[in-house]
C-alpha cells in the first residue's frame, strides 16, 4: 500500500466511528503536516511531529504505534507499538482498540489480559471497526477464556458480515465452510463467499470458484468457475494456477477427434507450467503440476512449446511471481 493511501486509511479508521465524528476531525486536522512527512517517507521528522502532538491526540498515539509495529525508520518493536496502541485505545480509536486487544492476546494467560482483549474487540466494533466482532467470535468458537458457544461466536461474526464488512464476510464463509468447531453450512459459505467476491476480495473469489466447480453449497457452475478462476490466474494469483489447469484438463474432448482441443491443451500447459514455476519443488501441488505437464507433452505438438514457454515467462515477470523451481528451463 502506498503511504499516501495509508494515511487516508488511518483517518478512515478513526472516522469510521459515527458517534465520534465530531471529535475525529479535531484529531486529524493538526496531523496533516505530520502525515505529509510520512507520505514523503521522512520518518525521522514525521515521528518527531507525531510525538510532539501525541500528548492529547489519540490518532497521533496510534500512528506512533504503527511506526514501531511496521519498522518505519526504526527497528520493529512490538512492545513499544503496544504501549502506544494502549494509549490510543483510551481515546477510543477503533483500530487502536483492536490492536490493543491483539497486544493483550500476546500473553493471554496473564491475569485479566484475555477478558480485557475481548472487551477491546467489542469496543472496537461498537466504534465502527466491524471485523473486531470476528476476533471476539474466536473466543466463543474455540472456548478459550469463555464458555464455548460456537453459535454465539458465529452470530457475532455474522453481525459484521451483515453490516457489509468484506473481511467479515470472508471470515464467516471460512467458518461455515470447513471450521472444525462450527457446524458446516456449505450453502451459507457459498453465499458469503459470493458476497465477499462481489466486493473483489481475492480469496473469496478463489474459494467461490472452487465451490462452483465442485457443486458445493449449490449447483455446479463449471463455466462460471472457470471464468472466475482464469481471471484470478491472469491477475497473477498463484493459488489459481493449478486449479484452472486442472479444470481445463477435465473438459470434454473434441467430439470429432476424441482428443482435447488445441486451445484446452495449450491452457493446461500454460497454467500448469506457471504453477510449477511458482511453487516450492517439494510441494505436493508442484508434483501435480508436473504430472499435468507430462501428460500434455505426450500429445501436444513439440513445436508449440517455445511460444507457450515465452507466454509463461512473460506472465510471471509481469506479476513478479517468484520462480520456485530452481534450475527449471525458461517458462517451465
Amino acid at each position: 500500500m502506498q503511504l499516501i493511501r495509508l494515511a487516508f486509511v488511518l483517518m478512515l479508521a478513526l472516522l469510521a466511528a459515527p458517534s465520534r465524528a465530531a471529535t475525529s476531525s479535531d484529531y486529524a486536522t493538526p496531523l496533516r503536516s505530520a502525515y505529509t512527512l510520512l507520505d514523503q517517507r521522512d520518518y525521522v521528522r514525521a515521528y518527531t511531529a507525531f510525538q510532539r502532538l501525541s500528548g492529547k491526540n489519540p490518532l497521533a498515539q496510534f500512528t506512533l504505534g504503527l511506526f514501531h509495529q511496521n519498522g518505519w525508520g526504526r527497528p520493529v518493536d512490538a512492545d513499544a507499538a503496544c504501549a502506544w496502541f494502549a494509549r490510543a485505545a483510551q481515546g477510543k480509536i477503533p483500530t487502536a482498540l483492536h490492536y490493543a486487544g491483539d497486544c493483550l492476546m500476546r500473553t493471554p494467560d496473564a491475569p485479566g489480559h484475555a477478558s480485557a482483549a475481548l472487551a477491546n474487540y467489542l469496543a472496537a466494533a461498537d466504534n465502527g471497526h466491524l471485523i473486531s466482532l470476528c476476533a471476539a467470535a474466536e473466543f466463543y468458537i474455540r472456548g478459550r477464556y469463555v464458555t464455548k458457544d460456537a453459535a454465539q461466536g458465529v452470530a457475532l461474526c455474522a453481525r459484521a458480515a451483515q453490516a457489509s464488512s468484506p473481511p467479515a464476510m470472508l471470515r464467516l464463509a471460512h467458518y461455515l465452510h470447513d471450521d472444525a468447531d462450527v457446524a458446516h453450512d456449505l450453502a451459507g459459505a457459498r453465499h458469503w463467499y459470493q458476497l465477499a467476491a462481489e466486493h473483489n476480495v481475492t480469496e473469496a473469489r478463489y474459494q467461490l470458484a472452487i465451490m462452483q466447480a465442485q457443486g458445493d453449497g449449490g449447483p455446479a457452475e463449471v463455466e462460471t468457475a472457470m471464468r472466475g478462476m482464469e481471471t484470478l490466474a491472469g491477475e497473477g494469483y498463484v493459488p489459481a494456477y493449478l486449479p484452472i489447469a486442472v479444470l481445463y484438463a477435465h473438459l470434454p474432448p473434441d467430439e470429432a477427434t476424441g482428443a482435447p482441443t488445441a486451445d484446452h491443451l495449450a491452457k493446461v500447459y500454460l497454467w500448469a507450467s506457471a504453477a510449477k514455476a511458482s511453487l516450492p519443488p517439494a510441494a505436493p501441488t508442484a508434483a501435480a503440476a508436473e504430472e499435468l505437464i507430462t501428460n500434455v507433452l505426450a500429445i501436444m505438438p513439440a513445436a508449440w512449446r517455445p511460444a507457450l514457454d515465452a507466454r509463461v515467462t512473460t506472465h510471471l515477470a509481469k506479476f513478479a511471481v517468484p520462480r520456485a523451481a530452481a534450475g527449471a528451463p525458461p517458462g517451465v
